[in-house]
């Protein structure tokens, strides 16, 4: 009986978690029509890469080396037992936005907390940057190098010479230790 009443619990936990990762979605860009949520999505990425190049400097230079840059502004992450996670941001080349992507990502196991991020993926190529936009929903995979809030002060021309793809993962808050981007997929969308 007490199974029952868990599986009840998580099932209630795990419902109220996608309403508020709708509640969010929604509340970002509005009903599409005359919304403003292009404006706000910039807002925020602008934002973001001001915070990113304020406490991480040397992300200034791999800025201008990159071939385009993907901001994640924020990206919430929740799971018991069955996870998700879900991000709106933009695609910047020559500190422009080109496109707008979503981020979703689901996941099964050990698992229970949420949490919040912000990430930047830098193309250090133009090949790797082809590839994103060609792409009908890139997932990152093993392919992709990740640079730490740690490494922060060492993020610089060494850490992308030879990795034409690099994601620094900053801004944690939560429960959950340790944000990826592996598995994740972005999608362009309309805003």
């Amino acid at each position: 009986m007490r199974r029952n009443m868990i599986s009840r619990r998580n099932f209630v936990v795990l419902g109220a978690g996608a309403m508020g990762l709708a509640a969010c979605d929604a509340g970002l860009l509005g009903n599409g029509v005359g919304s403003n949520g292009a404006a706000r999505i910039d807002a925020r990425v602008d934002a973001t890469r001001d915070y990113l190049q304020s406490v991480y400097p040397n992300t200034r230079a791999i800025a201008q080396n990159a071939r385009g840059i993907l901001y994640m502004p924020l990206v919430t992450e929740m799971g018991i037992g069955i996870g998700g996670s879900f991000g709106r941001g933009a695609l910047r080349i020559n500190d422009v936005t080109v496109d707008y992507y979503s981020a979703t990502s689901a996941s099964i196991g050990l698992q229970i907390g949420a949490q919040q991020y912000a990430h930047a993926i830098f193309f250090m190529t133009d090949a790797a940057l082809e590839n994103f936009r060609r792409s009908n929903g890139w997932v990152a995979g093993a392919g992709v190098e990740y640079a730490t809030p740690e490494e922060g002060g060492n993020f610089g021309k060494d850490t992308t010479e030879l990795d034409p793809v690099t994601v620094f993962v900053f801004g944690q808050q939560g429960l959950i230790v340790g944000a990826t981007i592996e598995g994740v997929k972005y999608s362009r969308i309309i805003p």
